[in-house]
């Protein structure tokens, strides 16, 4: 059994609504090697207008950086795994390093956001990167 071949794209918090259509509108005009399957992942303000846009072109999907780890409820900010799957998404970014440290997400937070995406038919991307400075100090292959 070969691997899935992905390319994602992480935008984090850059890209208006413009350039991220003009960004996915080159994806889409020269997609490539058509057995990779193409992700990317907008701010959540774009999600929607990117998924849009993108519509049933092959093998290229839009996913969220992040969901929280609540169904629903008086969560200012936070979009749940129900709300990113209504808008089209198939994927789900959980987990990611920036997440872990600036916002101190826990392993059992990040329990909770998988059992969520999976119970939302998202297929999660599991994040278990470094940090820069490690990268930078070759201590990204070192157990903890």
């Amino acid at each position: 059994m070969s691997r899935q071949k992905i390319v994602a794209g992480n935008w984090k918090m850059n890209k208006t609504l413009s350039e991220a259509i003009e960004l996915v509108s080159a994806i889409s005009k020269n997609p490539g090697d058509n057995s990779v399957t193409k992700i990317v992942f907008p701010p959540f303000p774009l999600i929607s207008a990117v998924t849009n846009f993108i519509g049933a072109t092959g093998n290229f999907y839009t996913g969220a950086q992040n969901c929280s780890e609540h169904t629903s409820g008086a969560f200012t900010g936070e979009v749940s795994a129900a709300m990113i799957k209504s808008v089209g998404c198939k994927f789900v970014l959980i987990g990611h390093s920036e997440r872990r440290e600036y916002f101190n997400e826990t392993d059992q937070q990040l329990i909770s956001k998988l059992k969520l995406a999976f119970d939302n038919n998202l297929k999660p991307v599991f994040c278990f990167g470094e940090k820069l400075t490690e990268r930078k100090n070759n201590l990204h292959f070192k157990c903890k």
